[in-house]
């Protein structure tokens, strides 16, 4: 195996801080075996109740939110407040609300998400009805993501197979090699000033999903310029999956057909603060939690043999994302992610509890990071930007968009 290659950074000198990784030895029957079989038992009931859940918190809050303006607007209200305060205060409740249906939608998306793995339920019809149904709403196409995505699973951490998040490398940014006697000038390629940053970081936020969906922006770069999840005969696709790509392109024509009726009967402006705003809070809490999942300086991308599925999988980091927010309304999806990257069919619900026994059998092969994760999106975003052209692995990725 060859030595590892640390990619160089907007500040090379730190890379002396980073640990040499050592790829995990155990085969996937070994680490499955070190985990209680009733972890991976689905419970449709359950499942079916945390969906419930979910969307009752949804007509709440959607409620509310229909009684904003009106409220705010009525005599006594503007008396009380004055005009001025009560324009505050109205703007403040939608912050309020946005904030709200926002974490509630994404936690509705996750779930579709889990359905696309067959973790919501035994039965492949129940999986696929849920999925197909809050995926859509979402503007997800579910059939065609859930292909993408599984083959994402199937090869994460690989820099010839995996499906997104893959890592550019130094001739991709035109970077010459350096040696002792070609030093390179790292701000001359990569440096940008803290405003642009900031700026091209909420592009990524808000834009990186329905980018990749369209233009297979972060996607693998060895497919034809034109690749995207809505064309039946991409490269995604095989012939077999072709109809059930159709199938969700159907669904997300109803999308638009609901969409722009509603704006003719509420007014496009309402559409956009009760629907819209947190529709792209969805976008941006799952970029960023995916994206926190596997960009880091310390998770490592493999070349050719030196992959398999069990090295992949140990590519990623649990993260504390927000607390108890992060639990409660996303479904442990971030906090507990490496055991769903071994084993995509466990129910989420026992994702913590199986990341006990996984954590003990793998050891420090097992990532986690309690850093702010607002902070860690900075530190990565600006942090990780490439690998080398060589090497069988590589610790560090990078932002891609």
């Amino acid at each position: 195996m060859g030595a590892p290659v640390n990619c160089p950074r907007s500040k090379p000198s730190r890379e002396d801080d980073l640990s040499e990784y050592t790829p995990m030895p155990w085969t996937l029957k070994e680490i499955r075996a070190a985990i209680p079989a009733h972890l991976f038992v689905r419970d449709t009931p359950r499942a079916m109740l945390y969906l419930i859940r979910d969307l009752l918190m949804a007509a709440i809050v959607w409620k509310i939110g229909l009684q904003i303006d009106p409220t705010f607007k009525r005599v006594d209200v503007l008396s009380l407040m004055t005009p001025v305060g009560a324009e505050a205060g109205r703007w403040l409740a939608w912050v309020a609300y946005w904030w709200m249906q926002g974490l509630i939608f994404t936690g509705i998306w996750v779930i579709g998400h889990e359905c696309g793995h067959g973790a919501f339920s035994a039965h492949k019809w129940v999986n696929d009805i849920i999925g197909f149904i809050t995926h859509t709403c979402l503007w997800t196409p579910y059939f065609s993501w859930r292909i993408s995505h599984h083959r994402h699973h199937s090869n994460h951490a690989s820099m010839e197979r995996d499906e997104v998040y893959v890592p550019k490398t130094r001739s991709d940014l035109g970077i010459p090699q350096e040696d002792d006697k070609h030093v390179i000038d790292y701000d001359e390629y990569l440096g940008d000033t803290p405003i642009y940053t900031m700026y091209m970081l909420i592009r990524q936020q808000l834009l990186a999903f329905p980018a990749y969906l369209l233009f297979n922006v972060s996607g693998q770069k060895d497919y034809p310029k034109w690749t995207n999840h809505f064309d039946p005969n991409s490269i995604i696709f095989t012939k077999e999956q072709r109809n059930v790509v159709i199938i969700s392109n159907i669904g997300m024509a109803g999308m638009v057909y609901l969409v722009k009726a509603a704006c003719a009967t509420y007014g496009a402006s309402y559409v956009v603060k009760l629907y819209g705003i947190p529709w792209l809070c969805v976008s941006h809490w799952f970029i960023m939690i995916t994206y926190l999942h596997h960009t880091d300086p310390e998770l490592p991308h493999y070349r050719r043999s030196e992959w398999n599925f069990q090295r992949g999988a140990a590519a990623t980091v649990d993260r504390n994302f927000m607390g108890w927010w992060g639990r409660f309304f996303l479904h442990d999806v971030a906090h507990f992610h490496v055991i769903h990257h071994f084993f995509p069919k466990m129910p989420w619900y026992n994702g913590e509890e199986a990341t006990g026994y996984l954590r003990n059998f793998i050891g420090e092969h097992y990532a986690y990071s309690d850093k702010p994760v607002f902070k860690a999106l900075w530190h990565n975003y600006n942090e990780c930007q490439f690998v080398e052209d060589e090497g069988s692995y590589h610790e560090a990725m990078l932002n891609t968009l």
